[in-house]
């Protein structure tokens, strides 16, 4: 707030007053009869500074990293003004919004040497009534007259405190003190601080922005660059930064990493065109260096033109293939749909059997999941993947016994074409996740073996390529015969069963673990019931005893094809024994693959859901959808 000179006298006059006889002049300050009277109530010494709270060395080494652009910009401006406060006889305190000395510059304040006022709190409970109490108790600039001080030995000093607002707060609070000896005119006192103010205001505005967009960037899937005309990278975001030390450049106080000295192809990227003015949008970019072959999704936006229109530098967004392709995998589902903890049961065999899936979910090793049909591996691999360091990557399934030979080699390698229309395989989308080979009994011997050496170089052409790509993918397989055997025999590939057969689990069918069919019964309509949003449904316990007494030939997918059912068709709340229809689901065997007539049934009787057809045909979701498409139906109906 800005003031007018007051008489000295008149102000020493209200002071002793008020301090001798408890007595308020009219003619004093509002804010600073309000501050008089709490310094009173708060029984703040008057005579002198002294025994003021004080942080320890290393609490006040962290609270001052924490203000560093400020105490840095505080810092700058005071070597362009140092002769001037020396001159004028003017010490400058930069305070946080606790009222902590960060910083004191130029002559002692409240005769406190320099050296200690650092660190030493200074709030209105502290020293009473002061410019910087009123700044920060109003929020507002104010000019505080020597006799208006609380403290005496204060009182030979004039004083003008501001508040620093950013961020919709006070940040910290300026103080600048002038000592009588050569007074200065108080519009220049009131003029300095004001300014020095508003200008860190605004420095500190402009800096939050920027840790907000850094923020922002570094939080980004994809790498973001700021690139100069001879290929000198001066800006780089956290994924940015992974990636230039991937490639080996590492950045310099001196000199910024340059990607020139190290591409190899640098000149016929997009980024030497987009110093030509030339943009790129979503661009796949191969980026060959001495050790290694990148492939990005490259975008390049020239920014700065000087006065002849020249490029002075280019903004680069780019995302690894690999890392878009995980995004597509989980975006379309490649992700596991069940944990362990869905797979419920206590008999011993099988609580040994979860115990060891999860063991082995753990590390690293590839794994084979033997059983008979409908026990479960499914979920089990699911529920592995989902247990695994590899969860946050894709889980891609590949039923084997579906496709012929050459079709599944290109599910699982892709293919390349010189019209650049070729795709990825299933073992390249999966890459940093989990392969689920279903039925890899099934597995034609010529894929099997190209499969073997995959896994045994840890890389792979695509059918009709000769680039070679590196993958790292766990395979999970599933097998519902006797793998050993059909190896022995030369109806599977030894070598590839060796490698899988080194971790075997084995499911138990539901026949040898019939205790647990109350439990999971109850857990399948617990999840139909979350899944619907439907009421849960109890079974009465002659229904059990009728569940208990029945085979499953087809394992627990019977049991779930059944409780479905009954879920569905009992009105009430309560399944009785006639609910139960012990049948096993629709034979439609592979005729709805170039019928639609046949997989619109299948559709109709598992009532347009999804999960209850891809059980029904033994099929995975992705496949559904591609028939849905390929028979122009969607999810509503047929």
């Amino acid at each position: 707030m800005i003031r007018e000179k007051r008489s000295k006298e008149k102000l020493e006059t209200y002071y002793r007053k008020f301090m001798e006889e408890g007595v308020m002049d009219a003619n004093v300050h509002p804010y600073v009869a309000e501050s008089w009277q709490k310094s009173r109530d708060w029984k703040v010494g008057s005579a002198r500074l002294e025994g003021l709270p004080r942080l320890g060395k290393e609490e006040f080494r962290l609270r001052q990293g924490r203000h560093q652009a400020a105490i840095q910009y505080v810092d700058e401006y005071y070597q362009t003004v140092r002769e001037f406060f020396t001159n004028h006889n003017l010490s400058l305190l930069l305070l946080d919004e606790e009222c902590y000395v960060l910083r004191s510059y130029a002559m002692p304040f409240y005769q406190i040497s320099t050296i200690d006022t650092p660190g030493t709190r200074l709030s209105p409970k502290d020293i009473g009534t002061s410019s910087i109490s009123i700044a920060y108790e109003h929020q507002v600039p104010f000019l505080l007259f020597g006799p208006e001080m609380w403290i005496r030995e204060c009182q030979n000093s004039d004083a003008c405190s501001a508040p620093v607002m950013a961020g919709g707060r006070m940040q910290y609070i300026l103080a600048l003190v002038a000592a009588d000896r050569e007074p200065l005119p108080y519009d220049a006192l009131v003029s300095t601080v004001l300014g020095l103010k508003y200008a860190l205001e605004s420095y500190l505005q402009v800096q939050y922005r920027l840790a907000s967009k850094n923020a922002i960037l570094d939080a980004a899937s994809f790498a973001v660059y700021q690139i100069q005309a001879g290929g000198e990278v001066t800006y780089a975001n956290r994924l940015g930064q992974s990636r230039l030390g991937e490639l080996g450049i590492q950045a310099r106080e001196d000199e910024p990493p340059n990607l020139e000295n190290v591409l190899l192809n640098y000149k016929h990227t997009p980024i030497y065109k987009g110093f030509q003015g030339i943009p790129s949008y979503n661009k796949a970019v191969t980026w060959i260096t001495n050790s290694k072959t990148y492939e990005d999704i490259t975008t390049i936006v020239p920014m700065e033109r000087g006065e002849e229109q020249d490029v002075g530098s280019v903004v680069a967004l780019s995302l690894p293939i690999e890392d878009l392709r995980t995004l597509v995998a989980h975006a379309v589902g490649f992700s596991a749909r069940y944990n362990l903890s869905s797979m419920v049961g206590q008999t011993v065999n099988f609580t040994a059997m979860k115990d060891r899936a999860a063991r082995l979910a753990r590390n690293t090793y590839h794994v084979m999941l033997q059983g008979e049909p409908g026990s479960g591996k499914e979920r089990l691999a699911h529920g592995m993947h989902q247990a695994s360091p590899r969860a946050a990557g894709p889980l891609i399934s590949v039923k084997c016994g579906d496709l012929p030979s050459e079709v599944l080699e290109n599910e699982l390698f892709g293919f390349g074409s010189p019209e650049g229309d070729g795709r990825p395989g299933k073992l390249e989308l999966a890459n940093g996740g989990t392969l689920f080979l279903d039925e890899i009994e099934k597995m034609p011997m010529q894929v099997a073996q190209r499969l073997f050496a995959a896994m045994q170089t840890g890389v792979f052409h695509r059918n009709g390529e000769t680039i070679p790509r590196s993958f790292d993918v766990r395979l999970i397989a599933s097998c519902d015969s006797d793998l050993k055997r059909l190896s022995e025999r030369g109806a599977f590939l030894y070598e590839l069963y060796e490698v899988l057969a080194k971790h075997t689990i084995r499911i138990p069918p539901l026949r040898l673990r019939r205790e647990d069919i109350p439990l999971i019964a109850s857990h399948i309509i617990q999840e139909l019931a979350e899944q619907h949003h439907l009421p849960e449904k109890t079974f009465r316990e002659d229904a059990i005893e009728a569940l208990l007494n029945y085979e499953w030939p087809g394992n627990i997918k019977q049991l779930q094809v059944a409780v479905e059912h009954a879920f569905f068709h009992t009105e009430s709340n309560e399944i009785q024994p006639g609910d139960i229809k012990m049948v096993t689901e629709p034979a439609f065997g592979n005729e709805w693959k170039e019928d639609r007539a046949v997989f619109v049934k299948a559709w109709q009787t598992a009532g347009g859901n999804i999960s209850r057809l891809a059980n029904m045909l033994d099929v995975s979701r992705v496949t559904l959808y591609r028939y849905l498409k390929k028979y122009g139906l969607t999810k509503s109906g047929a």
